[in-house]
């Protein structure tokens, strides 16, 4: 479904990413792990054309994306969970669920889909998202994600600022979505929850990939155990 092939991106005249490759498979779930400023957000960012790769290639769906803008990425079916969630906090939860279903043609059937996997939201649909919990904002920002029908959903850090229930809760519901075939690629710092959930990963240091391949192989991995999961 994706191929991301030798990409290297700057800030200025600081290089970020370095000869990045990844690809990614219909259905599958793919996790891009690694410590702070190693640039994850970054490659989502570059994903969704809101920075532009010096070289490289990014193929989606045998199509060339890398130097498309942002909306139109949107409507070829590839959708961001920012993180830190950038929900519009005076909008009710069912405003910000239609601001990010403005390029799909089902909103109705998705919008009962995405009922289903978060009731929560339902009950409360009036509500002004700048009220509601951490947790409760994030479920909102993966049911904004998904209101465009994705083909490929990018959620970034979404654990990040959460209590240890709700990062199972937003694990679980990744877990949900890829028993749909839900593609996603998960840009996360918490490394055994990601490993758990996902098919395969990358592991990202300093803007090159050092590690990859399946997440069960990662987890038992020797660098992974000492660097990240405190072994």
């Amino acid at each position: 479904m994706l191929k991301f092939e030798n990409i290297n991106v700057s800030y200025g005249s600081v290089q970020i990413l370095w000869d990045v490759n990844f690809e990614i498979d219909d259905g599958e779930i793919i996790t891009i792990i690694g410590p702070n400023g190693a640039g994850k957000t970054t490659i989502a960012k570059t994903l969704m054309g809101l920075l532009k790769p010096t070289s490289g290639i990014i193929e989606f769906d045998g199509k060339q994306i890398h130097q498309a803008p942002t909306h139109q990425i949107v409507k070829d079916g590839i959708a961001l969970v920012p993180e830190g969630r950038d929900l519009f906090p005076r909008m009710t939860i069912m405003e910000n669920l239609q601001m990010g279903a403005y390029t799909s043609s089902e909103k109705e059937d998705t919008l009962k889909w995405v009922f289903d996997l978060f009731p929560r939201l339902e009950e409360r649909q009036n509500q002004s998202a700048g009220t509601m919990s951490g947790g409760e904002q994030q479920m909102l920002a993966i049911a904004r994600g998904l209101m465009s029908r994705p083909k490929l959903l990018i959620l970034d850090e979404p654990s990040l600022g959460l209590s240890p229930i709700l990062v199972n809760k937003v694990f679980e519901i990744v877990k949900t979505l890829k028993s749909q075939g839900v593609t996603v690629l998960l840009v996360e710092q918490n490394i055994h929850h990601a490993l758990e959930v996902s098919n395969r990963g990358y592991v990202l240091e300093t803007g090159r990939i050092t590690l990859e391949g399946a997440s069960s192989e990662l987890l038992d991995n020797k660098h992974v155990k000492e660097a990240y999961l405190g072994m």
